[in-house]
């Protein structure tokens, strides 16, 4: 070790400690300590504020992790305290030597940089770039959330692209998305992300980027309660909920003041039908049984018994007029619909469904009103709204049901 300037340096370990953290001591001196064999010599001098850049960017080379993450917290926390005067001097000096610590294979010593830089205005956006495109959550998450830094574009790069697997859902959860970005996280196959822009009160979503997750919420009963509960919910947004909710979600829709009047009031006529005490399930409200299939063959006799009919009767909760409208269409004893609703079988209403030639937004309809399932036991649509069982299933679900009465 080379001599220090006015006098030598102990020998003994404690006493190169003391001199590694001492704001006095000379720089070349430094150097020597800073390759000390020591590492908690050389930790000494990774914490000692007054060590020039050069010795900073020699420590960030140092072999031992825990030297080059003490020199990654002294770095960091110097920052945000730079003057003017000082920034023209060190702040390069400082970010240069962050930049290679940025690079570090350790990644405790790339998190602590994150954390230190993640609200900075003014850190080098190639850094908060890099720092964003990591692969580890403690490093990328802090950065992406929070960083001011990260523009529209870097967003929709870190979504289109993402490095990591939670890195949409930490783009998801900033504050103030823009649509455009909220827009691009809607498009993904990342329910959690698009779950997390949902509860996002400040993420600006389009109206029909909102339509398009509420028709994909029929799968997703989890988006249900953040969906229902959104600063701003366009009125066919809300019927459309209506439609899927279970019966204590509708409630809550019902009382939103941003409802046209005409929309609330129709939600809560359905509320109180979904919540009668005294009503029996497949008990009609005004309609007989005998009046329900006579009804539901005429409209059938005038080529008017289409799925909207059906839709309407399920928004009006008249069980028995449902089940009269599905058989009729499907060309079947009414029996047969009741007695899948007996079994509370998704699988057999959605058969019934399929032959009476409506949709799976029906099968979802009558699975809740008929068999009274609860959400999460509704079967759901297929990819692009197909119908979730084979054809033979359904057509074998059909003979089951008929022979049952046999």
């Amino acid at each position: 070790m080379s001599g220090e300037k006015g006098g030598s340096p102990r020998s003994d370990e404690a006493g190169r400690v003391k001199l590694g953290a001492g704001a006095e001591t000379d720089p070349d001196l430094l150097i020597d300590l800073a390759t000390d064999p020591s590492v908690t010599v050389r930790a000494a001098v990774a914490l000692n504020g007054a060590a020039p850049g050069r010795i900073n960017g020699l420590l960030a080379k140092d072999r031992d992790e825990r030297v080059r993450i003490l020199l990654a917290r002294k770095l960091t926390a110097l920052i945000p305290g730079l003057s003017q005067v000082e920034r023209a001097q060190l702040y390069q000096e400082t970010w240069d030597t962050l930049n290679m610590l940025v690079a570090d294979e350790a990644t405790r010593v790339r998190a602590v940089i994150a954390d230190a830089v993640k609200e900075l205005p003014d850190a080098p956006r190639a850094q908060i770039r890099q720092l964003a495109q990591d692969a580890d959550l403690s490093v990328y998450e802090p950065v992406v959330r929070l960083s001011p830094l990260l523009s529209t574009e870097d967003l929709l790069a870190l979504v289109t692209k993402p490095p990591a697997a939670g890195t949409v859902l930490a783009v998801a959860r900033r504050a103030r998305l823009e649509p455009a970005v909220s827009d691009a996280i809607a498009g993904t196959a990342d329910t959690a992300a698009i779950r997390a822009l949902l509860d996002n009160p400040l993420a600006q979503i389009r109206e029909a980027t909102l339509d398009a997750l509420v028709a994909r919420s029929v799968d997703h009963p989890d988006w249900h309660a953040p969906l229902v509960r959104r600063p701003s919910l366009p009125p066919r947004a809300a019927k459309m909920l209506s439609e899927i909710v279970s019966a204590h979600l509708l409630a809550e829709l019902a009382t939103r003041a941003d409802l046209p009047p005409s929309l609330a009031e129709e939600l809560r006529q359905r509320v109180a039908v979904r919540l009668a005490p005294d009503r029996e399930p497949g008990r009609p409200r005004d309609m007989t049984a005998e009046e329900a299939l006579t009804e539901a063959q005429r409209l059938a006799s005038r080529g008017i018994l289409d799925e909207a009919k059906l839709l309407e009767a399920v928004q009006r909760g008249e069980s028995r007029f449902v089940a009269s409208l599905l058989a009729v269409a499907a060309n079947l004893p009414v029996s047969v619909v009741d007695r899948a609703s007996t079994l509370r079988s998704a699988k057999g209403m959605v058969s019934l469904v399929w032959k009476a030639g409506y949709s799976m937004r029906a099968a979802v309809a009558v699975q809740t009103l008929l068999a009274r399932l609860a959400p999460d036991d509704v079967l759901h649509p297929g990819p692009a709204d197909n119908f979730p069982l084979a054809i033979e299933e359904m057509r074998w679900q059909l003979d089951f049901l008929a022979r049952m009465g046999r």
